[in-house]
């Protein structure tokens, strides 16, 4: 596993193939990666089926990295169709080109390879890549990435004995393309049919611990369409990190953990030597899913005893109050030196307001879902080729409204425009009866407020505008609202989707065109020498 594979390739020649990182960013640590991705048999929920594997392994590989690293992951596919990787938090600084997702990149076809050009910059903290093509979620392909802080900036907790990395989620019996023919025919997805940690079902992984010594677990939501929470059995678990901020550190029995967030906590094996269950758990659903895996004290004494500890199942308003007792940590450093608080993000005036809500229309006969009416249609071509050789016809800037009209939901490839630099207040607003979960690609923000019933401009009364934490997944609950703040102080096109994947799949999800007009590498690193090229952009 370890931190990938180094290349002997002379820095030169690195810097021959990857000019625009090198020439801004030279100082700063190269980390070489060669993943060869494959299809392979896997047993995650007892049953046979068809994962995608990288180098062999499900899940894929981590990346163990640190503040500014440049990453080089030269990407071959071996699948029998077209692949993409995204990076779900790292923010691909002036570098929209590397994001991964069909409105930037285009396929890495079969038998192809591309090698992925990316800089951590300015980040900490816990965050997963994932297949973003078709419904290729569904079957692997995801990793952990772990990006530590640099050795010169504090730390706000003593040195961990050890890390370990959980990715976990739902998961179905039915293969990725038997998934996707379901919502290719206009239907959801079923039901999920289990829980997964690691890739392993119940009783399937075990992390090894030391009495008396404490361990950080970064925890991640990789599923489908399910909020978890996660629990140990006779542990306290002390959040400290939350997607690259640093938090107040809480202490919690359990935790929330909803669709493509991350998390890190502190656990002190403080308790009897013996073994204890690890358990997650389905959220919001009138069937619980459970899945368990253990805690061992290496001096154990005896096996877990006991059935494994419960957890909260419909409760909603117990995870607002928990999404609320989230804070910032205002005196420590972030990837730099200066305190995270001195970023005072209450106290910047907005200049836009963007309102957004989801639903869940029938259009053409097939169940579909929308922002603002406006149900997503990918292009021929990838959107941020398309802007950058001005290909007419591709995509139209404002084709999704700031604001729902309420008029009857729409097919169309929806793209809104946005200035660099401008401080922009975002409401998601949930009239259905699921919890939503959204991803800002390029970018973090600030999470200003939660609250039931419709938003209006008086609910602005109740913002936390001192130190509430900042993140790129959000959740909505249901009938209910989340205000951001954000700062689009990144150059590119960028994905703005729901993280249930069926529901980004059927349409739930749009583009952000954050401009600059200066058309300078200070803004914006030019288009990559190795890009490929598809759809009307294949001769350019």
């Amino acid at each position: 596993m370890g931190k990938g594979r180094r290349s002997w390739l002379p820095l030169v020649a690195v810097a021959m193939m990857f000019l625009h990182v090198n020439l801004i960013n030279g100082e700063d640590p190269y980390r070489f990666y060669t993943w060869n991705v494959t299809y392979g048999d896997i047993y995650p929920v007892g049953v046979k089926q068809q994962g995608i594997l990288i180098n062999g392994q499900f899940p894929g590989p981590p990346i163990e990295c640190v503040t500014n690293d440049n990453l080089i992951i030269n990407v071959f596919n071996n699948l029998n169709e077209p692949f993409l990787i995204s990076w779900n938090g790292v923010e691909q600084r002036r570098n929209s080109w590397q994001d991964g997702v069909y409105g930037t990149t285009c396929p890495i076809p079969p038998g192809g390879n591309f090698t992925y050009v990316l800089q951590v910059k300015d980040q900490i903290g816990s965050f997963y890549y994932f297949p973003s093509l078709a419904f290729h979620k569904a079957a692997g392909g995801f990793g952990s990435i772990n990006i530590a802080s640099r050795s010169v900036i504090p730390v706000p907790f003593p040195p961990p004995a050890g890390e370990f990395s959980i990715l976990t989620g739902d998961w179905f019996k039915q293969n990725h393309s038997d998934l996707k023919a379901i919502l290719d025919g206009g239907h959801d997805v079923p039901f999920p049919d289990g829980l997964l940690i690691n890739g392993r079902g119940s009783n399937g992984y075990t992390f090894t611990v030391d009495q008396g010594k404490t361990y950080r677990f970064r925890i991640s939501n990789v599923g489908l369409t399910t909020s978890i929470n996660f629990r140990i059995q006779g542990h306290k678990m002390m959040v400290v990190e939350v997607e690259g901020t640093h938090t107040v550190q809480n202490t919690y029995d359990s935790l929330d953990i909803h669709l493509g967030q991350s998390y890190s906590v502190l656990l002190t094996a403080d308790q009897p030597a013996q073994d204890y269950y690890i358990v997650v758990s389905t959220r919001f659903t009138s069937q619980v899913l459970t899945a368990t895996s253990t805690l061992r004290y290496s001096n154990s004494a005896g096996s877990v005893s006991g059935p494994p500890p419960g957890g909260p199942t419909t409760e909603i308003a117990w995870s607002l109050n928990q999404a609320r007792s989230l804070r910032r940590n205002l005196s420590a450093s972030g990837p730099r030196p200066n305190p995270q608080g001195s970023y005072h993000y209450g106290l910047i005036n907005t200049t836009r307001t963007i309102r957004l809500v989801n639903s869940a229309p029938i259009i053409n006969g097939k169940q579909r879902y929308a922002i603002n009416s406006v149900s997503f249609v990918p292009a021929d071509t990838p959107l941020k080729l398309a802007d950058h050789f001005n290909i007419p016809g591709v995509f139209t800037l404002g084709s999704i409204p700031d604001s729902p009209t309420g008029s009857g939901a729409y097919l169309q490839t929806s793209v809104m425009a946005a200035d660099f630099r401008a401080y922009t207040e975002v409401i998601f607003q949930n009239l259905e009866d699921s919890v939503q979960s959204y991803h800002i690609d390029g970018h973090h923000f600030f999470v200003v407020g939660m609250g039931g019933g419709e938003w209006t401009p008086a609910s602005r009364l109740t913002y936390n505008l001192r130190d509430t934490i900042s993140r790129s997944t959000v959740q909505v609950y249901p009938d209910s609202w989340t205000a951001l703040y954000i700062p689009l102080d990144n150059v590119g096109m960028w994905n703005i989707r729901s993280q249930n994947w069926a529901r980004q799949y059927l349409g739930q999800q749009f583009y952000l065109r954050v401009y600059s007009p200066a058309n300078s590498w200070r803004d914006e690193y030019p288009i990559p020498s190795n890009a490929l090229l598809c759809g009307r952009a294949s001769t350019r």
